[in-house]
């Protein structure tokens, strides 16, 4: 993990009002709009169901997070042109391209309270549309007229798979250890978040120790953002999570919670994970019993600690900017991340 850059440290604290998204959104609504765009037209086909089930995820209520971080570090660093729109229009078709085919991989039938594209299309066609869109959003990469961009995004695409695949080989494997969990989702969820971030330093022509940070900011949000997820599967609802309860519990997904429970637990606990994540005991009953333990043995406390202590990194790779309105939208933005837990 890249060490943060050096600034004044923000603590993370929860004393003032509840953290919102509203900041960034604000700061970013002008740019959005391009960005909406630029997504409504390359996701248009001549054939007819690749928009409609695009749109059916695209329009599907998501905050576009990783879209607005792009825009609202080109507003960190100065940048007054107009290739971020694009970019930022790529970042987001990676990401749903990416949720397509996890959903499949998954087999999942909720995503944002609504069913999944895979529910109502099929796998198949779930699987091309998103192949579909990552051929779109290299063609927006291609347009912005920066190798160094392509790198960083095509770069964090083949992460992002390798993530996917490590995740893959790792489900219902008990012994999963903390490292392969953290290099899972460093991979499938924060190197996005970290080019997403820097590929505006690089429009923008700004210093490389500029772009670092903006890496760093992202990475170290992206990973915060996913440990707060994995804990929430356990404490939350499908109302508020846009999914289903308890659907990496079901999945057999080895989360840092229960890489933490499993290791403080007693020989009878542990015999319980074994046969849960295994897929012998995941009904509602078991889930309720898994979510018990992992409240006795801390193992959701210390997972969001954990999260407060990657947003903190985030947070404080913003140090070497000027203080203003996109410092602190982009702060504010982890605040609203990690207080999803609460």
């Amino acid at each position: 993990m890249t060490a943060p850059a050096p600034g004044n440290v923000h603590p993370i604290g929860r004393a003032k009002a509840e953290p919102s998204l509203a900041p960034i959104m604000n700061l970013v609504a002008d740019g959005m709009n391009q960005v909406n765009a630029v997504i409504l037209d390359r996701m248009q086909s001549r054939i007819p169901l690749i928009p409609e089930l695009a749109g059916h995820l695209i329009a599907g209520g998501g905050k576009r997070l990783r879209p607005m971080l792009t825009l609202a570090c080109a507003d960190l660093v100065g940048y007054a042109g107009s290739r971020h729109y694009k970019l930022a229009a790529a970042v987001e078709f990676i990401h749903t391209a990416t949720l397509l085919h996890d959903d499949v991989v998954d087999g999942s039938g909720l995503r944002r309270g609504r069913k999944t594209a895979n529910i109502i299309w099929g796998n198949s066609a779930s699987v091309l549309v998103g192949d579909f869109l990552f051929s779109r959003s290299f063609e927006l990469m291609v347009e912005a007229e920066s190798l160094k961009v392509l790198k960083i995004l095509s770069g964090a695409s083949a992460i992002i798979a390798e993530g996917e695949v490590n995740q893959l080989t790792a489900q219902r494997k008990i012994d999963t250890s903390e490292e392969q969990y953290l290099d899972i989702i460093g991979a499938k969820t924060a190197a996005l978040f970290a080019a997403a971030c820097r590929i505006s330093a690089v429009v923008a022509d700004r210093s490389e120790a500029e772009e670092q940070a903006l890496d760093v900011y992202g990475r170290n949000l992206g990973i915060a953002f996913q440990l707060i997820d994995d804990a929430i599967d356990y404490e939350s609802d499908g109302a508020t999570m846009g999914k289903d309860a308890g659907d990496d519990f079901r999945d057999g997904k080895v989360t840092l919670p229960v890489i933490l429970a499993y290791a403080r637990g007693s020989e009878e606990d542990r015999a319980f994970w074994k046969a849960a994540i295994a897929g012998h005991r995941i009904g509602e009953e078991d889930l309720a019993h898994a979510t018990g333990l992992l409240r006795k043995t801390g193992a959701i406390a210390d997972t969001l600690a954990r999260a407060r202590h990657y947003g903190q990194r985030a947070i404080d790779a913003l140090g070497r900017f000027d203080a203003g309105r996109a410092k602190a939208a982009l702060t504010e933005a982890v605040e609203f991340a990690i207080a999803r837990a609460y």
